[in-house]
């Protein structure tokens, strides 16, 4: 399981911004890379969570991250390196900028607000 999450804020805290969140799956390397390669330039931020039913930890973030709960193919997961479940992938113009592996709740939500804070900064 996997899903894509846009967002300028974290689940719990209202987004300062006027573009809602917006969680968006993808079943098929093709269509994840048209859109990536649609969004890649923008500065907002970009979190992807490879998550998979049979884990624990994963289903205890699953509320957190607001039931972004959507299969990602293998060959994107390859494509980043995934080698722990859950991963969460923070993007920015196309580019990792942070990684959180793990039932990381505050780790996540820190480094969420790190990169969101150098959005509002630019």
């Amino acid at each position: 399981m996997g899903s894509f999450f846009s967002s300028d804020s974290t689940p719990e805290k209202p987004s300062s911004s006027s573009e809602p969140s917006s969680v968006l799956t993808f079943h098929s390397s093709p269509r994840w890379q048209l859109h990536f390669n649609s969004v890649k330039e923008t500065s907002q931020l970009m979190v992807i969570d490879f998550s998979a039913s049979w884990c624990g930890p994963c289903k205890f973030m699953e509320p957190v991250l607001n039931g972004m709960a959507a299969k990602f193919t293998e060959d994107v997961a390859q494509e980043f390196g995934v080698q722990g479940m859950p991963t969460f992938v923070l993007l920015k113009k196309g580019k990792e900028v942070d990684r959180v592996v793990g039932a990381q709740k505050n780790d996540l939500e820190k480094k969420i607000e790190k990169h969101r804070d150098l959005v509002a900064a630019t």
